[in-house]
């Protein structure tokens, strides 16, 4: 049975949002990353209607068809947070469970604390829970740039990164997509120095499309939207992370005891960075983690690299709710 998609021009507040939906019942609200879209969950918005679940995906403020604000402070937790109950209100929506990835699983990871009453489970890709630094991020970021490069150092100033990834969207896109995947060690690229370099200048040329998990149209669809929108919004989440960490000064995590499902690829970068610590330490920031998920061979992209393996594991973890 195909499901068809339904796609909503969402009131969020000072934003609006695009929602992509399919299917009825419980709902579950998916938040993509860099450099995503509401497209990085069409191999799971189709599983999980099938299922019986109300599979909905956002482009995220800053991404496609929704509001891009041109300000790097409207991309805080208090703006972000805001968002998803304003899509949950706006859809009727009292309760759901909510999937992030990449900076979308770092948003997802506060909501249970900052929108209480709202979120019945989790299933978050890609990022652990970690305990916030005790310095800013922007300096612990420029401490490392001192040595390598660091795209989230290089991103922080306005108008570089911008233009150049502006400028040749496809071939950039098509670089970050290889170097982040199972296919590619995305740590080769520490190696470059940051003084003199652009991020195209340290990402490996990717290989011809189609890759076994991207098609050629599949990536014609990313290239159309980001060529038409440009790279500032998706930017502005990095440049909005000191804003979080001050946001959080006076508003120190909580433990997540809603029930949670992790899952990441086993070559993705952030684990890599991370270490296995990283997993063994969620135990105690995330009481309610009921399974762990390493996906063989998966980079970055685990949703759209082993869509199987991640739909598997999150229709066995829906039914057990």
């Amino acid at each position: 049975m195909s499901f068809r998609e339904r796609h909503h021009m969402l009131d969020a507040g000072d934003v609006t949002l695009h929602a992509v939906e399919q299917g009825d019942g419980l709902p579950v609200v998916m938040c993509h990353g860099f450099p995503g879209l509401w497209f990085s969950w069409r191999r799971q918005l189709p599983a999980l209607a099938a299922a019986g679940y109300r599979a909905i995906a956002l482009d995220m403020r800053g991404y496609g068809r929704s509001g891009r604000p041109p300000s790097p402070r409207a991309y805080d937790r208090r703006h972000t947070v805001a968002d998803l109950v304003g899509v949950l209100d706006a859809l009727d929506i009292d309760e759901a469970v909510f999937a992030g990835h990449d900076f979308g699983a770092a948003l997802v990871w506060d909501l249970p604390q900052w929108a209480p009453g709202r979120v019945k489970a989790l299933m978050q890709l890609s990022v652990p829970r970690m305990p916030v630094s005790k310095r800013p991020p922007t300096e612990l970021y420029a401490r490392m740039a001192e040595q390598h490069f660091v795209h989230v150092h290089y991103f922080q100033e306005e108008g570089p990164a911008d233009e150049e990834l502006g400028a040749e969207p496809d071939r950039f896109l098509a670089n970050v997509f290889w170097a982040l995947s199972g296919g590619y060690r995305y740590l080769d690229i520490w190696q470059h120095p940051s003084e003199g370099n652009g991020y195209l200048d340290v990402l490996p040329e990717a290989p011809p499309l189609p890759w076994p998990w991207l098609s050629q149209d599949e990536f014609a669809f990313y290239a159309d939207e980001f060529r038409r929108t440009g790279f500032t919004g998706g930017l502005n989440w990095y440049r909005a992370y000191d804003h979080v960490w001050n946001e959080k000064q006076s508003r120190p995590d909580e433990p997540v005891t809603v029930p949670t499902l992790f899952l990441v690829g086993e070559r993705d970068p952030v684990l890599q960075m991370m270490g296995s610590d990283a997993l063994k330490q969620m135990e105690t920031q995330v009481p309610g983690l009921r399974g762990v998920h390493v996906i063989e061979g998966a980079g970055h992209f685990v949703q759209m690299e082993a869509p199987d393996q991640v739909n598997a594991a999150m229709l066995a973890f829906l039914a057990a709710l």
